[in-house]
């Protein structure tokens, strides 16, 4: 079942509008989730839809892919709290649309890989959670790719949802076009 426009804003965008194609988010210039690391800032300010992200649960989000913007990105986040979340997606980066994923255990760490070829295609996201693991995976079109395999602390309280951020200036408009819950990955291969 796609549930886009469902969930709770942390940070509201300038604009969010559910249409036939999707949901339109405007992003607000300076808008990122960053924590310290290497850069010393602390940014709070990215955009989050967010559903509570229980056990043993996945989710999975599409866009277009068509920015071309410094650091401008779009996908999932897993927030626990300002310290602790999971943001994984395509960010453009040095020229090229990047897929990576950052994890914040009270600093962020950052990976990405180039996908030049799905730029101006719809890209997929999936968050699956199970024990104390976040599995991430990716697609275009093809089968899902493993992204990143993170820790995800099951004692704490955590909600999910699709995420974008402009940080270096205004206008970012990510067109998400799907939305839907699913059964948690029955294993990393």
């Amino acid at each position: 079942m796609n549930e886009l426009g469902s969930g709770e804003w942390l940070n509201p965008p300038v604009s969010a509008n559910l249409n036939a194609e999707g949901l339109a988010v405007l992003a607000k210039g300076e808008s990122d989730f960053w924590q310290k690391t290497s850069y010393g800032f602390t940014h709070l300010s990215g955009h989050a839809l967010l559903n509570p992200f229980p056990q043993d649960s996945a989710i999975e989000v599409s866009w277009i892919l068509n920015y071309t913007k410094q650091f401008d990105q779009a996908g999932l986040i897993a927030y626990s709290d300002d310290e602790n979340w999971i943001k994984g997606g395509v960010e453009f980066a040095d020229g090229f649309p990047q897929l990576g994923a950052v994890v914040t255990i009270q600093k962020s760490d950052w990976s990405v890989a180039p996908v030049t070829d799905w730029m101006n295609r719809e890209v997929s996201l999936r968050f699956s959670r199970s024990g104390d693991a976040l599995t991430v995976r990716a697609r275009c079109d093809d089968e899902w790719r493993l992204v990143r395999l993170a820790p995800l602390d099951p004692s704490r309280n955590w909600r999910v949802g699709l995420f974008c951020a402009s940080p270096t200036q205004a206008g970012l408009e990510i067109l998400f076009t799907s939305l839907r819950w699913t059964d948690a990955d029955k294993a990393l291969h």
